[in-house]
C-alpha cells in the first residue's frame, strides 16, 4: 500500500493546541490600489492596469477593493468612478470602498460616486488615534470624539456604509481606543479598523489588542461590527501579526500585492493567501489559487516595484535550486512521477497549487546529477564529454550557470564531434 504524502510529513503546526483557528469566517481586503501607492517608490496605474488588477482581485476571491481617495484630486475621482462602473457591469462579487478623511470634503465625493454609479461603497473614514500623534498634532480627546461623532454621521446622512478607521491604534491607550470606536459605532459605523500604521506592533501584543477590541467594545455595543485588521511590515511581522488578528477575532485583513505600501510596506496579500490556503482554512482551502503570480505580476509591472529574487513563493528563485543535494532529492522525486512529492521534498510549499513547478538549475555548488536532468529535461542526450564539460564549466564559475553558456558548451561538444569525424 503506497504511502499518503501527509505519512511523511510530520506536522508541528497541528500538533493539539498549535492548529491555527480563526475565530470566524475570513475575509480579506485589498488595499493595493490606494494604500498601496502611498510609497514613494511606485507609479500610479493607468485606469487600464487598474481594471486588469481589478478582475485579477476578482479570480483571487477577494472580498474587498479600496478603490481609492475620490476627494484627492479630478484623477483619483475619475479612476475611482471607473472602477466601480467596472464592479456594477462586469456583475464582480467584490465590493468597493474608498478611503476619505474625517472631512465632509473626502466623504461627500464617495457618496457622489455611489449615487451616480448605484452600488454602495463603503467609506474608510480614517482619523489618528495615539497620544504621540494627538501631541504633534495639538489634538484633544473632545476634538477626536467631535471629528469621529460629525463624520460618521455625515456618511451615514449621505447614505454611505461607514468603515471607521483609527490610525496608529497599535500605539493607542485603551481608554481612547474604548471611546473613539463606541462613539463611531453608536453614530453608525458597522465596520472598525485597528491599525498598526507603523508596522509597531508583535503578533502578542495583536491578540491583546484585538480582544480587547472585541470584549471592551463590540460585545458591549450589541451590534454586528465587522472587525479589520490593517498591518504594516516595518518590523517584518506582517504577515504574522494578520494571522494572530484573526486567531484573536479579526474578521477580515487589509493588505497589498507584494507588500507595497509606504515606508517597506503593508502585508503581503498574496503571501496571506499563500498561507490561508496552506492553513486549509475556508474559503481559501478549495480556492483556485494559480491566477496569484499574475495578480503578483500585474501589480509590480503597473506600480514599478520589482518582485525580488527571493520573495516567497512568486519570487524566481523560489522554487529553483542549483545546489546538488537538494537537487540530487528532488529529481529523485521526479522520477518516482510523482510531483507532489517532488514539490515537498525540499519545499514548505506546493509550487503546483499555485500555477509554478521545480526548477533544477546548473551552478558551482551543482553535482552532475543537476547537468544529467537539465540536458534530459530537454531531451538533449548527455553524453559523457559534454556532461563533464558543463559540470566543469560550472565548477569553475562563481554564479549559476545561463541557459547561453550551458549552450555554448554544447557548442564546443558539437565543433569538437565535427572535427573527430573521419574523413572518407
Amino acid at each position: 500500500m503506497a504511502l499518503k504524502h501527509s505519512d511523511l510529513i510530520y506536522d508541528w503546526n497541528n500538533v493539539p493546541g498549535a492548529a491555527f483557528k480563526p475565530a470566524g469566517r475570513v475575509m480579506l481586503t485589498d488595499e493595493s490600489l490606494r494604500d498601496g501607492l502611498q510609497s514613494p517608490s511606485v507609479k500610479d496605474p493607468t485606469i487600464e492596469e487598474k481594471l486588469r488588477i481589478l478582475h485579477l482581485m476578482e479570480k483571487l476571491g477577494i472580498n474587498h477593493l479600496d478603490m481609492g481617495l475620490p476627494g484627492a484630486g479630478k484623477r483619483s475621482y475619475a479612476d475611482v468612478e471607473r472602477l466601480a462602473r467596472e464592479i456594477r457591469d462586469a456583475k464582480l462579487k467584490i465590493r468597493g470602498n474608498c478611503a476619505a478623511r474625517t472631512h465632509e470634503s473626502d466623504i461627500r465625493p464617495v457618496a457622489e460616486i455611489q449615487d451616480k454609479v448605484g452600488i454602495p461603497i463603503e467609506a474608510a473614514t480614517f482619523i489618528g488615534s495615539s497620544p504621540i500623534r494627538r501631541y504633534v498634532e495639538d489634538w484633544s480627546d473632545d476634538f477626536l470624539l467631535k471629528t469621529t461623532e460629525s463624520a460618521v454621521k455625515f456618511a451615514r446622512s449621505l447614505g454611505l456604509e461607514v468603515m471607521y478607521v483609527t490610525e496608529d491604534t497599535t500605539r493607542c491607550d485603551p481608554e481612547t481606543v474604548k471611546r473613539l470606536y463606541k462613539t463611531a459605532i453608536e453614530c453608525g459605523a458597522r465596520a472598525i479598523v485597528i491599525c498598526d500604521t507603523c508596522g509597531h506592533v508583535t503578533p502578542a501584543g495583536v491578540t491583546a489588542l484585538i480582544r480587547f477590541v472585541v470584549d471592551e467594545i463590540v460585545k458591549p455595543s450589541g451590534e454586528q461590527i465587522r472587525v479589520d485588521w490593517h498591518g504594516h511590515c516595518d518590523r517584518g511581522l506582517a504577515v504574522a501579526n494578520s494571522l494572530a488578528a484573526l486567531a484573536a477575532g479579526a474578521d477580515c485583513v487589509h493588505a497589498c500585492a507584494i507588500g507595497i505600501g509606504e515606508r517597506v510596506g503593508n502585508t503581503q496579500m498574496d503571501q496571506m493567501l499563500v498561507n490561508l490556503r496552506l492553513m486549509g482554512v475556508s474559503p481559501w482551502d478549495q480556492q483556485d489559487l494559480t491566477k496569484l503570480k499574475d495578480y503578483c505580476s500585474a501589480v509590480s509591472r503597473a506600480t514599478g516595484v520589482p518582485v525580488p529574487a527571493n520573495y516567497p513563493v512568486f519570487g524566481e528563485d523560489a522554487f529553483r535550486t542549483a545546489t546538488g543535494v537538494h537537487a540530487a532529492a528532488v529529481i529523485k522525486a521526479i522520477k518516482k512521477n510523482d510531483i507532489e512529492l517532488a514539490n515537498a521534498v525540499y519545499s514548505g510549499v506546493p509550487s503546483h497549487l499555485f500555477g509554478l513547478e521545480q526548477v533544477i538549475d546548473i551552478g558551482p555548488m551543482s553535482g552532475k546529477s543537476n547537468v544529467l536532468f537539465w540536458l534530459e529535461r530537454r531531451g538533449i542526450p548527455a553524453s559523457d564529454d559534454l556532461v563533464e564539460r558543463i559540470y566543469n564549466r560550472a565548477k569553475s564559475s562563481d554564479h549559476t550557470l545561463s541557459e547561453a553558456e550551458i549552450r555554448e558548451c554544447m557548442e564546443i561538444d558539437r565543433s569538437t564531434e565535427s572535427r573527430n569525424v573521419p574523413r572518407t
